[in-house]
């Protein structure tokens, strides 16, 4: 492959929310150009005539290398080498499957999605395998607020794959001066990394409207990091993958800033807010009330003990006074933890 092959192609970004244009717009200095695809027509029209995305990042001025399109047929007319997915985790199977026709077989897929398949518990990678006609299929994963990177603040990611082509050609398109891309090969541990903090997050947001400082909330980021490696090992995954970046640093950042849905999930229930009108407000998906659900009911089949998932839970469900989710948390039996 010649040296400025990525320089010259194509690649397509599937979601033009807000990470979605994130991630089109660090490639697009990279490579020769970039299609973001919209189901929304209008908004793509938007996008083209006005060079920002306004429901997403709108101050944003979009390189001109990107281009927004509507349709499948658009985006493969202009053969990309790479398909970037940044889609809700419950939409990723239809559009893949929709999408699917298209592909010739020889394009490296990523995927920027923190969450997991509802009904199998499968990570997004296992989803599109199962749909394209793909083998060589990564992730991208790490402390990556959407806002923070939009006003291009120094940030780090990873990039994992068994492949190595895949992570080689990951770090390639998406490096830039204020970017810089590590390269994994445990894909398990990274997409669980990015799964597992939202549940942690929404803890954060919940503790943060509560009043509570930094002795509480330390207590939160070490001890869910324990459960994130103990789920992670029952799944596969290496331990050490969560205390890297797409572990330990997404996590930190994740429940650190008001600018994650999620942790704006938990600070505006902790003030009393329906669950369904706080997402309504939304406005955007915020993973981590699914993924709470659907990791609390496989660790409790499996016997893997994740006290503040269960809290959490109990307290989306409307079971659970935070009061009553922190009692439950401070007075259960002492337990023998290497992660102490």
């Amino acid at each position: 492959m010649k040296k400025d092959f990525w320089s010259e192609s194509n690649i397509a970004v599937f979601g033009g929310g807000s990470f979605g244009t994130v991630l089109a717009s660090l490639a697009a200095k990279n490579v020769g150009s970039v299609s973001v695809y919209m189901r929304n027509e209008d908004q793509a029209r938007v996008m083209n005539s006005t060079r920002t995305n306004p429901n997403y990042s709108k101050d944003v001025i979009l390189h001109e290398r990107i281009r927004a399109l509507s349709s499948f047929e658009k985006v493969f007319d202009l053969s990309p080498k790479m398909v970037i997915f940044a889609l809700p985790s419950h939409a990723t199977r239809d559009v893949a499957r929709a999408a699917a026709k298209y592909f010739k077989g020889d394009e490296i897929v990523l995927h920027a999605t923190k969450g997991i398949e509802e009904h199998s518990l499968k990570r997004i990678s296992m989803v599109l395998s199962e749909e394209l006609p793909i083998v060589r299929i990564g992730a991208i994963s790490g402390p990556n607020l959407a806002g923070e990177l939009a006003r291009n603040e120094p940030a780090a990611t990873v990039v994992a794959s068994p492949f190595d082509d895949v992570i080689q050609v990951g770090e390639k398109v998406l490096t830039t001066d204020r970017f810089r891309v590590y390269t994994a090969h445990d894909l398990v541990g990274v997409e669980w990394g990015g799964t597992l903090k939202n549940i942690f997050a929404i803890a954060s947001g919940i503790l943060e409207s509560s009043g509570f400082g930094w002795n509480t909330r330390s207590l939160l980021l070490s001890r869910g990091l324990a459960e994130m490696v103990r789920f992670g090992l029952a799944m596969g995954a290496k331990s050490e993958t969560f205390l890297g970046l797409s572990g330990m640093g997404d996590l930190i950042a994740t429940c650190s800033s008001s600018q994650s849905r999620n942790y704006r999930v938990g600070f505006q229930l902790a003030k009393g807010l329906p669950l369904e009108q706080i997402l309504s407000e939304l406005g955007q998906v915020a993973e981590g009330v699914r993924t709470t659900r659907i990791v609390y009911e496989f660790a409790m089949d499996r016997g893997v003990e994740m006290p503040i998932t269960e809290t959490v839970y109990r307290i989306l469900k409307g079971e659970w006074s935070v009061d009553r989710g922190v009692k439950h948390l401070m007075t259960r039996p002492q337990v023998q933890d290497e992660w102490a």
